[in-house]
């Protein structure tokens, strides 16, 4: 999937309801309707077989709420599209992204589609890996085995991971500000102009440089430098995180 095209599927008992938001929904860039419903429990039924990033539902139905539905499809975000504007507080209970009463304007469905993709775009960016060009052709490399990441020393362009492993890996044309934005922010920090670390490798510091829990070639603790460009950052995530 396209970072910014989403795909849905929505459900409403009644037919010109249906009718309705698909028309909207047509109107509406980078939306795509996989599919169709006008029965809770064919959406039980049929749900895991499909590709969709959100749904849009109806509450009152016979059989199954739109509540007991938003249950069972608890990892996907969702729009309640309702008549009865009593149900507002309930549906925000169980974390439903916008909850719109029918007569459905267009505007306002766009309103609640973007707060979906904002929801979105922040679970892909919490993924625990990344895909990267290495020398050894594509990685995907989890966030959780990187130690640190230095400069290559033939091309300042290339990075060179070092894992938990031992192991490294040679990440082709990336720059420490790309590396940084794919990065978990929460995790990692820049320290000096060849080098990111994982907050996890800390054992001392002091104003100009870390003393690892690495050991470098002589089995020594590694060390490495902070530079007054970098400190401010990394005193803050350090102290947030203790």
């Amino acid at each position: 999937m396209s970072h910014n095209r989403l795909r849905c599927i929505i459900l409403d008992d009644e037919i010109p309801s249906l009718k309705f938001l698909k028309i909207l929904l047509d109107q509406v860039e980078n939306v795509e309707i996989v599919k169709v419903f006008n029965d809770p429990l064919a959406v039980v039924r049929e749900y895991k077989k499909l590709e969709f990033d959100f749904c849009i539902l109806d509450i009152e139905m016979p059989q199954l709420t739109g509540f007991d539905l938003a249950e069972i499809l608890q990892e996907y975000p969702i729009i309640f599209a309702t008549a009865y504007k009593q149900y507002a507080s309930e549906a925000f209970n169980i974390n439903a992204v916008d909850y719109i009463t029918k007569p459905i304007s267009l505007q306002r469905l766009k309103q609640a589609i973007d707060k979906v993709r904002i929801q979105v775009s922040k679970s892909v960016s919490e993924q625990p890996y990344a895909q990267f060009n290495t020398d050894k052709g594509k990685a995907l490399i989890h966030f959780d085995r990187i130690l640190f990441i230095r400069n290559s020393d033939v091309d300042s362009r290339d990075k060179v991971f070092f894992f938990d492993d031992d192991t490294d890996v040679m990440v082709k044309n990336i720059s420490f500000g790309g590396l940084l934005a794919i990065l978990p922010m929460s995790g990692f920090v820049r320290i000096n102009k060849r080098e990111i670390i994982s907050l996890r490798i800390v054992k001392f510091f002091n104003s100009e440089e870390i003393v690892t829990t690495l050991k470098d070639q002589l089995d020594k603790p590694l060390v490495l430098g902070l530079s007054e460009t970098y400190r401010k950052t990394f005193m803050e995530l350090i102290t947030a995180g203790g």
